[in-house]
């Protein structure tokens, strides 16, 4: 139960931040320290590749040679201390800095935290569903308390949530934390095996692009969708509430994804995710208008929430076990970061064009995970 309660917190602390981050840290940059749209998803972008890369290469590092519990206490203070340097007025290269490094350190947290909870799943039989829910509740928390702040206050109000968010984590990971995360993991051979081995399995080249694809296509809602309601005179109050209406779908769908998708097909679950992927970008393109933009995110289930399901039920399902973590660390690095990373710097220019048309580009990913998907799964019968 102790052990259960900790990784329950350690989640709802992360997402309370990554709530903050995620949605807002586009428009806090455009808003409050004057960067062009541009400007900001420059920043962004290679923010986002130091994340990738980071999670690839450094985390693994890291957590071979110290535990879990100081690999999160120690990126949690570096991270406080980084995000205190956005205080002051800075020219543009210094925000760069800054920015970077803290995508670089802060998101080391996230699977770092998931790795615990793998092992406490495996050691001491933790629900993992259970405490992982408390993170969808920590994210929506976050997007519903911004929104509040912001329209009570300002956008400064995004930074100093972010500082207290972060000095809540930093306290409580510095807590004695479950016995079993203060070793140092073991990191078997069999594991670096599974990275040679990954690509090599029949099939896997083409779930992960198609993770890569459908996962960045949401390049622009996730570093624009702030900014496009509050282009449109939504109140900062009500666009943290239309944020969370993709959440609570997203929500729902992973609490009966087992049930609805127990017998089809993974190609199929890519198939759905593709089609209204690219049926969100375009009704959005078409209907600019913050009622076109609500209806829009329960489509978020289909764009973000099966993708990920099918890739997760591809790796469960189709992968040796020796495999899984490789499968995972590439997912995280190229899938969940730089794709996205890369599609915020078109995004960025296509925006100052016309909002919609940013949406709009993304089918560039999704339409291809579409075509992709019809000339592969008899083949590769996934």
């Amino acid at each position: 139960m102790k052990n259960q309660r900790w990784l329950s917190i350690s989640f709802l602390t992360f997402f309370f931040t990554w709530g903050i981050f995620l949605p807002y840290w586009t428009g806090w940059l455009t808003i409050e320290k004057g960067l062009s749209v541009p400007a900001a998803s420059i920043i962004m972008g290679v923010g986002m590749i130091a994340r990738s890369f980071s999670n690839f290469l450094v985390f693994p590092y890291l957590t071979a040679r110290s535990s879990y519990i100081h690999v999160i206490k120690w990126t949690s203070i570096l991270s406080l201390i980084l995000l205190i340097f956005y205080i002051p007025d800075s020219p543009y290269i210094v925000l760069f800095i800054i920015t970077v490094l803290f995508s670089a350190v802060y998101p080391i947290i996230l699977p770092a935290v998931e790795s615990g909870a793998s092992v406490l799943m495996q050691k001491e039989r933790v629900h993992y569903g259970k405490s992982r829910s408390f993170g969808s509740i920590g994210y929506t928390v976050a997007l519903l308390v911004v929104g509040a702040a912001t329209a009570i206050w300002n956008e400064q109000a995004i930074l100093y949530l972010m500082i207290i968010g972060l000095l809540i984590a930093v306290v409580f990971f510095s807590r004695p934390g479950p016995i079993v995360l203060q070793r140092i993991p073991d990191r078997s051979s069999v594991q670096k095996t599974g990275v040679k081995a990954l690509f090599a399995t029949r099939g896997f080249l083409v779930v992960m692009v198609l993770g890569i694809l459908l996962q960045g296509a949401h390049a622009s809602y996730y570093n624009f969708g702030f900014i496009y309601l509050d282009d449109l005179n939504v109140n900062g109050f009500y666009i943290g509430i239309i944020l969370n209406v993709a959440v609570l779908f997203e929500i729902l769908f992973f609490t009966q994804a087992d049930r609805l998708l127990s017998k089809v097909r993974i190609s199929t679950m890519f198939l759905i995710a593709a089609i209204g992927s690219t049926v969100r970008w375009v009704l959005v393109f078409l209907v600019p208008t913050a009622s076109m933009f609500i209806g829009t995110q329960m489509l978020h289930a289909a764009s973000f929430g099966i993708a990920h399901y099918a890739f997760i039920q591809y790796i469960s399902v189709k992968l040796p076990h020796s495999q899984i973590a490789a499968a995972q660390g590439f997912y995280a690095a190229f899938a969940m970061s730089l794709s996205t990373a890369i599609l915020t710097f078109p995004a960025g220019f296509l925006y100052e064009v016309s909002p919609g048309t940013a949406f709009l580009g993304m089918t560039v990913c999704s339409v291809p995970a579409i075509i992709i998907v019809l000339t592969t799964r008899k083949k590769f019968a996934y």
